[in-house]
């Protein structure tokens, strides 16, 4: 960032650094979501979005429907998170849920994959599942990167203890090929552990030159 007018001087086209004012408009485009988490854009525009309770609804412009619900445990930050649209969407119509469940008395995650058909959403396969959940630092964003490869980001359900260690699947980014398998590339040969260390990621994109990963997350 230019701080300081006298560093314009050596740019070779100042103008482009000036400070600009820019006026924002806010507007209202949807209506009647109860805690909406995430979002994905169909090919033809339409929003797939997620509620926390469970819901997935789909915005075309105007109107907001339910095309699906999937049993969540709705405590604090848990439930329906994330969604992701399969890089071939229009061939297989592959899409994936994080939700949380419980277990045996405690929350869990998973990461479904479903097939969205005549406007529903159909289960289709379980790729991942049993991860720590919690009440927060609960995670959940999925994202397909630039490699085609499903991106998942857990919390360390707040227990900082897991997010560093490497046998752990809480408190990282995973790297998954999308049947749920561990790519033959990842960084340790057979986990599913991308980077570790993470507290509560939650936002996730590529950097659209040199593909560089960025993410953010909730807290220090």
């Amino acid at each position: 960032s230019i701080k300081r007018s006298s560093d314009l001087a050596n740019l070779p086209d100042k103008n482009l650094y000036t400070d600009r004012t820019y006026s924002w408009e806010t507007k209202v485009v949807a209506t009647g979501l109860e805690i909406p988490w995430d979002l994905a854009a169909l090919p033809n525009g339409d929003l797939l979005i997620t509620e926390r309770t469970g819901k997935v609804k789909r915005f075309d412009g105007k109107n907001v429907s339910v095309v699906g619900e999937v049993p969540v445990a709705l405590v604090s930050e848990s439930g329906l998170t994330g969604i992701a649209l399969h890089p071939k969407f229009t061939e297989n119509s592959y899409l994936y849920l994080y939700y949380t469940y419980r277990s045996g008395g405690e929350l869990k995650n998973k990461v479904v994959r479903y097939r969205y058909e005549s406007n529903k959403i159909i289960e289709d396969k379980t790729i991942l599942e049993g991860l720590s959940g919690g009440q927060i630092h609960n995670g959940g964003r999925l994202r397909f990167g630039p490699d085609e490869k499903l991106y998942v980001l857990t919390g360390d359900s707040a227990r900082p203890a897991l997010a560093q260690d490497p046998k752990k699947l809480e408190g990282k980014i995973l790297r998954l090929n999308n049947d749920g398998s561990v790519p033959s590339d990842n960084p340790t040969a057979g986990s599913l552990v991308y980077t570790l260390g993470h507290r509560n990621p939650q936002g996730l994109a590529w950097h659209t030159l040199t593909e560089e990963l960025f993410t953010t997350e909730h807290g220090e």
